[in-house]
């Protein structure tokens, strides 16, 4: 199949983040697929483009086997709410104009993966104009999070976005969502009829972690990064507003007579908000790391004792599946679960880790003191975790999955 895919969050090769569909595309590639990418220019967490796209609109480069035109997105992005709608809008327009004039040749389907929503249009506009099914993905519910997180309060853009979302649904021959909850909200709350839905979730990526687990030399780098008798900690992730990490640097407070140490990796809009906060509260056991590429993230992961998925509290959240949970479990690390809903059942039905009430600080102290006094538990709910994810949620069998329902039930 030939396969044009929209991802303004497509990684670049030496990117942090979510690296689902880089993934995903190297399995459709090595079975002998072609994909193009529309991707944009500036990362998810950052706020530039890197010096190659800088007075640049539209750059064609290959990753791997894939080939990748990166698209103009504008550097107000992660600026502030409107420099994010406007960044939304600049990718919008500057995909659908390389979609239809920059990329040539035929395709069999065109694949968008949201959010950001808004580059659903773009996807259906190429489909319209080159004659192909529009594929939509559903990574998280907009704009309900961005209500519930109060980052979207006008209630005109919020009427335009839910009209926005009803017309994509509509138009698109295939909708895949990556929690039953969303399942459930799309066929019975927005009643998208069921024949065009699908469920491929998020994934365990365990070509990284198998490696490492054989490989990884774990005390030499606790050594190397001045971790050595701690009890580590380590979220991976944005640092957003839906994050919320108040709670954890919080914790830390309260943890600060043991020998806890949380590691938070990444960027976001709100870290060096957070770093005030930690030194204002003179935080010493909550260290910030810049984000890494992925393989470096493994070797945090597998550095320590608990991997944490942490958002804010709000109802939205309670229908996603958080993706560095994934990478916990491929680790074989307990998982520190901050977030209800079904999140919240995946860690109880695998046993591999345990769910705290987000932002209720006791519960976090309570049972982090608990894992503490009983090692014993930390082997066996990762064990847990890594068992039911291979079973579960094998990337690589997920990605064929994808494939088989792009071409069973939207491109033939």
């Amino acid at each position: 199949m030939k396969i044009l895919l929209l991802h303004q969050y497509f990684l670049e090769e030496d990117d942090s983040g979510g690296s689902r569909w880089n993934e995903m595309v190297k399995v459709w590639t090595e079975a002998g697929n072609e994909v193009t990418v529309l991707a944009g220019m500036i990362h998810a967490n950052g706020s530039e483009k890197r010096a190659e796209y800088k007075k640049k609109h539209f750059v064609q480069k290959k990753q791997g086997s894939v080939n990748v035109w990166r698209c103009h997105v504008s550097e107000s992005y992660n600026k502030s709410f409107a420099g994010r709608l406007w960044g939304y809008f600049s990718f919008m327009f500057s995909s659908m104009w390389a979609g239809l004039f920059k990329v040539k040749g035929k395709f069999d389907v065109v694949v968008v993966t949201s959010p950001p929503l808004f580059v659903g249009f773009s996807g259906y506009i190429i489909s319209l104009f080159k004659k192909m099914p529009f594929v939509f993905e559903v990574r998280d519910l907009w704009p309900e999070s961005a209500i519930d997180t109060g980052v979207l309060t006008n209630k005109f853009v919020i009427k335009v976005a839910f009209a926005f979302e009803k017309f994509i649904y509509k138009k698109a021959k295939l909708i895949n969502v990556l929690t039953p909850a969303f399942y459930n909200i799309l066929k019975n709350i927005k009643q998208v009829p069921e024949e065009k839905l699908t469920m491929i979730p998020n994934a365990s990526d365990f070509s990284l972690s198998e490696g490492l687990l054989k490989e990884f030399d774990r005390e030499a780098f606790r050594h190397q990064n001045d971790l050595d008798g701690k009890f580590v900690i380590t979220y991976v992730g944005a640092h957003g507003v839906a994050n919320h990490l108040q709670q954890v640097l919080m914790a830390g407070k309260k943890l600060e007579d043991t020998n806890v140490v949380f590691l938070l990796i990444g960027q976001g809009m709100e870290k060096e908000k957070l770093k005030k906060m930690a030194f204002d509260m003179n935080v010493t056991n909550v260290r910030f790391i810049d984000s890494v590429p992925k393989k470096e993230v493994f070797k945090y992961i597998l550095a320590s004792e608990m991997g944490a998925s942490v958002l804010k509290k709000v109802d939205a959240f309670k229908t996603v599946y958080s993706n560095k949970t994934f990478d916990y479990m491929s680790c074989k690390k307990p998982v520190l679960m901050a977030i209800d809903g079904v999140s919240r059942r995946l860690v109880e039905d695998a046993q591999c880790g345990v769910y705290i009430e987000p932002e209720n600080i006791e519960e976090y102290d309570r049972n982090i003191r608990r894992y503490l006094k009983d090692r014993e538990r930390l082997q066996k709910e990762g064990d847990n975790g890594y068992a039911y994810a291979k079973i579960n949620f094998d990337r690589n069998l997920l990605a064929e999955k994808y494939l088989l329902e792009i071409k069973n039930r939207a491109a033939c």
